[in-house]
């Protein structure tokens, strides 16, 4: 990597060299900070966890001057906001989430390791390492007399969950307000590339009653609930749309209770991947219908949505703040980037839903959220933070 002496922001501004070096000097403390945040049990539904978590960096970014406020939910981890500077002047936004998949008693099971260079423990790539990258660039800069822009931190309590007991969504979109751009340190790729562009993602429930009987007595009295969910499988899966964008898959069913028995009850739960919002109405009105049909008599159907993440659409905004990105990081010589549209939501749609170019997946690089087997790449975590300071230095 360069080490350029460009000087950056004001008079106590150090140089981008002079910052760079603080990283490489403060590994040690970056590792620790990283190890606190992963063992520690913050699944979505350990609000008391999340909220732990939430705490901790309060107290980090206090200490550099941030003034931080929570809002707060009964049934979910709070939001951190946290503000450094004028904040009616435009800011920019740095964000990402506290809470992992996990369930309490995996931070103890499977701890912070490293080995050769491979970094293991739940959420330790999503999102624990994007949080440290976030929290020790700022500490950097601030501590070097940054003033280029105001600041503002988001960091969510629920985000794996898709803020299905909060009001997350709409404070997200009420926090962007005024924001210049935004920055999401979401999981990266292992080779960096940089998200533009998610798909929404939406999960449904249908649920079917028939009428249960004796599959060997009595027949003719029962209405099977299989057999209707089956005719509706069928018209689900018609559903996706590849030139649309969207994607529908029942991925899950259930139904009966023993082979000798017309089954009374049926349910499938049904995924959907939408890259524009006209995608997910479009399902939603077909779902209804597809659930007001009948097939067999006397079986009745119900849907409704358990979780609507809306899809990061594509802003010319974004792809012009991306440009711009990749000319500072060649400048710089850091590796490569490549903007990229993928299938998994995160809160950026939140952001660009209010047209605020955003650009996502600028944590640590790793493989295999949401599994046992979720690694992140140590040297990601000092390079990443670098790449995030000099993007807040010179865009």
């Amino acid at each position: 990597m360069s080490k350029k002496n460009h000087h950056i922001g004001g008079n106590k501004m150090h140089s981008m060299n002079e910052l760079f070096t603080k990283v490489d000097e403060n590994k040690k403390a970056m590792l620790e900070t990283w190890r606190m945040l992963v063992d520690r049990d913050c699944g979505s539904a350990n609000k008391a966890g999340v909220d732990a978590v939430g705490k901790d960096i309060q107290h980090f970014l206090e200490a550099l001057g941030f003034a931080v406020r929570f809002h707060t939910y009964e049934k979910a981890g709070n939001m951190l906001v946290a503000e450094y500077g004028d904040m009616s002047k435009p800011f920019v936004i740095l964000t990402g989430h506290m809470d992992t998949v996990f369930a309490d008693g995996t931070a103890a099971a499977r701890p912070f390791t490293i080995k050769d260079g491979k970094v293991t423990g739940p959420g330790v790539l999503d999102m624990k390492g994007g949080v440290t990258i976030l929290l020790y660039a700022v500490k950097f800069l601030l501590e070097s007399g940054y003033d280029r822009y105001p600041i503002k931190i988001i960091l969510a309590g629920d985000e794996e969950v898709g803020h299905q007991r909060s009001t997350g969504v709409s404070d997200y979109k009420q926090e962007a307000q005024g924001a210049l751009m935004a920055f999401n340190l979401e999981t990266s790729f292992p080779d960096g590339s940089i998200v533009i562009e998610r798909k929404g993602c939406a999960q449904y429930l249908f649920e079917v009653t028939g009428v249960g009987a004796h599959a060997g007595n009595n027949p003719q009295d029962g209405r099977s609930a299989v057999e209707e969910l089956a005719h509706k499988i069928l018209d689900i899966q018609k559903e996706t749309d590849y030139e649309e964008g969207t994607t529908v898959n029942a991925g899950v069913i259930g139904g009966g209770t023993v082979a000798n028995a017309v089954p009374e009850h049926a349910w499938c739960k049904v995924d959907v991947r939408f890259a524009k919002s006209e995608g997910i109405e479009r399902i939603d009105r077909d779902f209804k219908d597809i659930a007001a049909r009948q097939y067999v008599k006397d079986t009745t159907t119900t849907v409704k949505p358990l979780i609507v993440f809306p899809a990061m659409e594509r802003l010319s905004a974004s792809e012009t703040l991306f440009a711009r990105a990749e000319a500072i990081a060649e400048t710089y010589h850091f590796p490569k980037m490549k903007a990229i549209a993928v299938g998994g939501g995160s809160d950026s749609a939140n952001l660009t839903a209010v047209g605020i170019p955003t650009l996502c997946a600028l944590g640590v690089k790793g493989e295999f959220n949401h599994t046992e087997r979720e690694w992140a790449d140590e040297a990601s975590l000092y390079e990443r933070t670098k790449l995030l300071m000099a993007f807040l230095c010179e865009l």
